[in-house]
């Protein structure tokens, strides 16, 4: 520090680490550039990072993790809650007349792939994981019950209370099936409400348009699960109201069916997968508990969170990685 302090460059160089606004990881860039005029031939402008401290540029890594960098995950968070919050009360370039269209905040769970510990509670009092009088054994011999109060920073929290039975090939499929999963749940959703309605997916794109804003959060037991914002708007998009008979509560319908009836499947394994039976379908208000603001908060959150925050790594796992030596639990 005190070496750097004393560089005859150092307030170029401080000046670049500001502007990164205080990236954990920037990005050092080499070369030059240099802007010529079409027309004369004529040299206009040159900059070469040959002339900046260490002869490289400092420019911030711009990651959404949290995990690698918070600065720059932080300024993704609030880009997104901005243009989520800009997409149900206007701004942003949408107008302020979005707010009377009708909203709903949708979540969408993975099946079970066998019994895992959680944390119960009950009017702010913890209860036991998996309390059962006449518990089965399961076929390795495993009590399927836990009479553990967890702790929230449990460590067992998600994992499954016999290894040995649960699913790892299905919790595995299923994330890498969701992005599908939820492209088929779309599509059903818009044929199920232009059906309630009496008019074919045609004529309703003619009326009304369904917008969609989500992001995918990772349960405790590591499989994804879904947080989606959906809207009616006009055929024009959010500049344009939706038609009278477009209500909350024939988009609510459809988003049940939608999300009972879809399916994706693994040929390859012959393995078909759906979403889970807990779905949670509200309506977005302007007052009371699910305002615009929590939602978009909500969703700006998970936005900078992937697979680490279930105790997994933040990054790809090579092919030379010593699996066994990874800071991370086994059922990870």
């Amino acid at each position: 520090m005190i070496h750097r302090l004393s560089q005859p460059d150092y307030d170029r160089w401080a000046s670049q680490i500001k502007r990164t606004g205080g990236c954990r990881q920037p990005i050092h860039l080499r070369g030059k550039v240099e802007h010529y005029d079409q027309a004369t031939g004529r040299l206009l402008h040159r900059y070469t990072t040959r002339t900046e401290p260490n002869g490289v540029l400092r420019v911030p890594c711009k990651t959404r993790r949290a995990s690698r960098c918070p600065a720059c995950a932080e300024v993704y968070r609030a880009d997104t809650y901005q243009l989520v919050r800009a997409g149900l009360v206007g701004g942003k370039g949408v107008p302020e007349t979005v707010s009377a269209h009708p909203c709903l905040f949708v979540t969408l769970t993975a099946p079970s792939f066998g019994e895992v510990h959680a944390r119960r509670e009950k009017n702010g009092k913890v209860l036991p994981c998996h309390a059962r009088r006449d518990a089965e054994t399961c076929p390795h011999g495993r009590v399927m019950s836990c009479t553990k109060r967890h702790s929230a920073h449990d460590q067992r929290l998600g994992e499954p209370l016999c290894p040995d039975c649960y699913d790892y090939d299905g919790s595995v499929l299923f994330n890498a099936i969701s992005p599908e999963l939820w492209r088929r749940f779309t599509l059903a959703l818009r044929r199920r409400f232009a059906r309630l309605n009496g008019l074919t997916v045609k004529a309703l794109r003619e009326q009304v348009m369904i917008s969609f804003a989500k992001v995918a959060e990772y349960q405790r037991r590591g499989v994804v699960h879904f947080h989606a914002v959906i809207r009616l708007d006009g055929p024009d998009g959010p500049s344009s109201p939706p038609p009278a008979w477009a209500t909350a509560d024939a988009l609510a319908e459809a988003v049940h069916h939608a999300a009972a009836v879809v399916t994706a499947e693994v040929k390859p394994l012959g393995r078909t997968f759906r979403w889970g039976t807990q779905l949670d379908v509200r309506r977005i208000t302007m007052d009371g508990d699910l305002t615009e603001q929590a939602v978009a908060a909500y969703i700006a959150k998970y936005a900078t969170k992937a697979a680490e925050c279930v105790g997994t790594l933040d990054r790809r796992v090579q092919p030379l990685d010593n699996l066994d030596e990874l800071p991370v639990r086994e059922h990870a």
